[in-house]
């Protein structure tokens, strides 16, 4: 397995939160987060590969196991911790919660998108359908070169049709360098092989979050989701679609501090942390 050191900034005094980002973004995303709960929470927020000032993935084939083990060393040093995670993200935070359970004291996720659960649920079901092509086209796009209009199929996919072009310059450029391990996360995503099974072991405090405006494919996924986590917390949120916390940050934010205020650390464990 091939080592790298993940970028990480942390803020905050408190019990430990790890904050995981979305595809195509960095750790700079929960920066509204960080503001409001610092004064409660140590937080920090981690650079996934090929993303913020962490190096790209260098090895052959990127797993999402990969980026749980960027990750693993700081839950490791810290002792346990809450985790935090959008998109893809969320996919990285419940596969550290299945594989590190003990490391893990709760998740809180917005859509994140085990696209697994689409596969075996319905291969040929229209939301597993649209993210397929979705996926190809973004994938096509870079072969040929254009890696620009690669970004522009994913952030308008994600986001609504003209957000790309509503970016500004700088903006569009540092999505667009990206774009290589953003192809990487769709196909780590599509081999996973965490199951609906592997899910509902989870004995830890989870809150599932998704936008009711959403894509089909998030769409579904919160509905395979709330049958995978029967004991989990799952909220739809009125007009909000898949990049909610950050068009909506404050309403996120809030719900996640909330959250984590209900399922505070043991307090043997918040006093070492703070050591």
């Amino acid at each position: 397995m091939v080592k790298v050191k993940p970028n990480i900034r942390t803020t905050g005094d408190g019990p430990s939160v790890v904050l995981l980002h979305s595809s195509g973004s960095s750790g700079r995303q929960w920066d509204p987060l960080v503001a409001q709960l610092q004064y409660r929470f140590r937080l920090h927020a981690v650079d996934l590969h090929g993303h913020g000032a962490t190096p790209a993935w260098s090895g052959t084939t990127l797993r999402l196991e990969d980026d749980v083990a960027l990750v693993e060393p700081l839950l490791h040093h810290l002792g346990g911790a809450h985790l935090v995670g959008h998109s893809y993200g969320g996919a990285v935070a419940l596969k550290l919660a299945s594989m590190y359970p003990d490391h893990v004291r709760s998740v809180g996720v917005y859509e994140p998108v085990l696209f697994r659960l689409l596969f075996d649920y319905r291969r040929r079901d229209p939301a597993t359908t649209e993210i397929l092509r979705i996926a190809t086209s973004i994938r096509n796009w870079l072969e040929l070169g254009q890696a620009e209009r690669s970004a522009q199929r994913f952030i308008d996919y994600w986001s609504g049709d003209g957000s790309w072009d509503a970016l500004p310059e700088a903006h569009r450029d540092t999505i667009a360098s990206r774009m290589p391990s953003v192809i990487a996360h769709f196909a780590a995503l599509f081999r996973d092989t965490m199951t609906r099974q592997s899910l509902s072991a989870l004995g830890m405090p989870v809150l599932v979050m998704t936008g009711g405006s959403t894509r089909a494919a998030t769409r579904r996924l919160g509905e395979l989701l709330s049958v995978a986590l029967p004991q989990a917390t799952h909220e739809s949120f009125t007009g909000l679609g898949h990049m909610g916390p950050v068009t909506h940050s404050g309403v996120i934010v809030a719900r996640i501090g909330r959250f984590l205020s209900d399922h505070p650390m043991p307090a043997a464990e918040t006093l070492r942390q703070a050591a």
